[in-house]
C-alpha cells in the first residue's frame, strides 16, 4: 500500500504584529519597516527596539509577533500613539488593520502602505516615491514639508478616503495627493509642484503663495483674492490624469458634455505660477 502525502497549505509569507498593550505616551517605532525587518529572524525582530518616552524597549514588549525573513508587514490593532511606521522605507508593504500615528512613510521611497482606519499627520511628509492608502480620515501635513525644510513629497501617490487637515501638500514639488473627503485651511501652502485633487473641495486659503503645481476641485472653493480667474477650459492633460487615477477607484470628470473647469492663477502675492481649476458641472 502507498501513502500519498498529505497536501500543505503554503502559509503567508509575511511578518504581522499584534499591539498586546497600549504604550502611556507615544512610542517611536521607526524600526517598523520592510527594510530592517526583511531580514530578520522572529527572534531578531521580538528585540528590535522602539522608544517609548525616554526608554529603549524590545519590540515584543508591546506587540506580538509572528513570522519572520519578509518585507511584507501587517499591523492590528489601534496604533494611534505608535509613531514613524514605514519611515524611509524603499520596498515591501505595510498593511495596518486598524489606526496609526504621526509621520507614516515619511521619507519613503518606495513600496506600498495601507491602512483599514484613520491616520495622523505629516503622512508621507517629505516622501521620495511609494504609494500611500489612508481608508479612513487623516490629519494635516499630508505629503508635506517638515518645519524649516524647503521641499515637501518628490514623487509618489497618497490616496485619502477621508477628511484632512491643515496645510495639506505645503511645499510638495511633484507626485499627487487624492483627498476624499474635505480638507481644511491652507490645502497646497506654498506649493511647489505636484498635483492635488479634492473630490470634496477645502476651507479657507486653499493654494496661498503656492509658486507652481495643480489644484484640482470638484467642489467650490473659496479663493484668496491673490488668485485671477482665466478661463473655462478642460486640459488635455485631464484625459491621461483621469485615466490614471480610475485606477484607484477615482472618477475624475473631463469630458466636455459633463461640464468644465474654471481655471484660476496664482498666487500672484509671490507672484506665482500655480493654478486651481474648479469643476463646473453642465447645467
Amino acid at each position: 500500500m502507498t501513502i500519498e502525502p498529505v497536501a500543505t497549505i503554503a502559509k503567508p509569507n509575511r511578518v504581522s504584529l499584534h499591539l498586546k498593550r497600549q504604550p502611556a505616551v507615544p512610542l517611536e517605532a521607526e524600526v517598523i519597516s520592510p527594510d530592517v525587518m526583511g531580514q530578520l529572524s522572529n527572534a531578531e525582530l521580538r528585540e528590535l527596539r522602539v522608544y517609548h518616552g525616554k526608554r529603549q524597549l524590545p519590540l515584543s514588549e508591546f506587540f506580538d509577533v509572528e513570522g519572520e525573513f519578509s518585507q511584507d508587514l501587517e499591523l492590528h490593532g489601534d496604533l494611534h500613539k505608535v509613531r514613524w511606521i514605514g519611515r524611509a522605507m524603499s520596498q515591501g508593504s505595510i498593511t495596518v488593520h486598524g489606526s496609526v500615528g504621526m509621520h507614516l512613510g515619511s521619507y519613503m521611497s518606495g513600496g506600498r502602505i495601507e491602512v483599514h482606519g484613520d491616520a495622523g499627520d505629516w503622512i508621507g511628509a517629505e516622501m521620495k516615491n511609494g504609494f500611500i492608502h489612508v481608508h479612513g480620515n487623516a490629519g494635516g501635513q499630508i505629503g508635506a514639508a517638515y518645519r524649516g525644510s524647503l521641499s515637501g513629497m518628490r514623487n509618489g501617490m497618497i490616496l485619502v478616503d477621508g477628511s484632512a487637515g491643515l496645510e495639506v501638500g505645503m511645499r510638495m514639488r511633484r507626485g499627487t495627493i487624492i483627498l476624499g473627503g474635505p480638507a481644511k485651511d491652507f490645502t497646497g501652502l506654498q506649493m511647489k509642484g505636484g498635483t492635488i485633487i479634492l473630490l470634496d473641495g477645502a476651507e479657507i486659503r486653499t493654494g496661498a503663495w503656492m509658486n507652481r503645481g495643480t489644484i484640482i476641485s470638484l467642489k467650490p472653493l473659496t479663493l484668496l483674492p491673490t488668485f485671477t480667474f482665466a478661463t473655462e477650459h478642460t486640459p488635455t492633460v485631464l484625459n491621461v490624469l483621469a485615466r490614471h487615477v480610475a485606477q484607484f477607484g477615482v472618477q475624475l470628470p473631463y469630458a466636455a458634455a459633463e461640464g468644465v473647469y474654471r481655471n484660476y492663477w496664482g498666487d500672484q502675492a509671490i507672484p506665482g505660477k500655480g493654478e486651481i481649476l474648479i469643476w463646473q458641472p453642465a447645467a
